[in-house]
């Protein structure tokens, strides 16, 4: 007959989870989100009456992807307010997923808006039309110095969020450089064909980073292993620890895209509070941040060693 396992956890409540809700390493500056959605919606508008009067494609198209932007930081600013919440009985977890909702409809948006700028585009370069070259050259120096002054006064995030908001602002940087040196070429040879080709080469620049976005967003939803954790390298660093036998039923994800959390299943011969603390240590090193430990004695038998849910499954036997 084999002994009735004797489990014994790290306690869990609404408190260990605390680090979850706003903590530092994950929250940024509401006034600087909102300063850069102002300033990015400001801007916005104002390229697309220059796009207008200019009769340019290029400055059209970065005025959607500005307007993405600035969606994206709105969006950032309102669910990060409330992905700040502590947790509590609805959102054992807190809620800081809230934000990585915000950055899917995002994500979704510049994938939209630009997919339009190539249509509209490619209708340009099938059907050409003058451009105001030197509009567009004043445009694009104003845009150049706006947005490297956005980009300057975010460049010191330490926080995901903050760190993906300075991001957005040297790829508008980077648009309109690039709609400089468009216009500049275009007001001294008239070739108006540039104008079209620019703006499908920065669709398809937003398009790329935007997919690896959405790519990202997915695995954070389906829970798939965090970038850079190797489960059995992970396993073997634990089996290195003392009095550590055995380790299974190892389960990794993040909630945010920046903290990794794990549970799993130990075998030892003795049970050490000590030892949690020791794998826990050790945890930090793969960015693991928290961590539910079942400790279990070498004379017990785990009901498996492996988790393989199926419809049959009993919901108490979730790990």
């Amino acid at each position: 007959m084999h002994h009735k396992p004797k489990t014994t956890q790290t306690k869990t409540s609404l408190k260990c989870h605390s680090d979850l809700a706003g903590g530092e390493s994950v929250s940024t500056p509401a006034h600087k989100i909102l300063i850069a959605f102002l300033l990015n919606l400001g801007f916005s508008t104002f390229e697309f009456i220059g796009g207008i009067f200019t009769n340019s494609v290029a400055i059209t198209s970065d005025a959607i992807h500005d307007l993405g932007d600035a969606a994206s930081i709105g969006i950032a600013y309102i669910l990060e307010r409330y992905s700040k919440k502590a947790p509590d009985h609805k959102y054992t977890y807190g809620y800081v997923r809230y934000s990585v909702l915000g950055s899917l409809l995002t994500t979704l948006i510049l994938l939209f808006g630009s997919t339009l700028v190539i249509y509209a585009a490619i209708n340009r370069l099938v059907n050409p039309a003058p451009v105001d070259y030197d509009g567009m050259i004043i445009l694009a120096i104003i845009g150049v110095i706006i947005n490297f002054a956005a980009a300057y006064y975010t460049h010191d995030g330490k926080s995901l969020n903050q760190k993906s908001v300075n991001l957005h602002m040297l790829e508008d940087v980077l648009g309109w450089a690039v709609v400089l040196v468009g216009a500049i070429v275009m007001r001294f040879t008239g070739l108006s064909f540039i104008d079209p080709l620019l703006s499908i080469g920065v669709a398809v620049f937003i398009l790329a980073n935007a997919f690896r976005n959405f790519k990202a967003i997915l695995d954070l939803f389906l829970e798939k292993t965090p970038h850079g954790v190797s489960i059995d390298k992970l396993r073997q660093q634990l089996l290195a620890i003392r009095d550590v036998q055995d380790v299974h039923h190892i389960h990794v994800w993040s909630m945010d895209g920046y903290h990794n959390y794990a549970t799993m299943h130990v075998v030892s011969a003795r049970s050490s509070p000590q030892l949690k603390t020791t794998i826990r240590e050790a945890l930090i090193d793969d960015g693991i941040s928290h961590v539910t430990i079942e400790l279990e004695l070498s004379d017990e038998q785990c009901i498996a060693t492996e988790c393989q849910a199926s419809a049959s499954t009993p919901a108490h036997h979730h790990h």
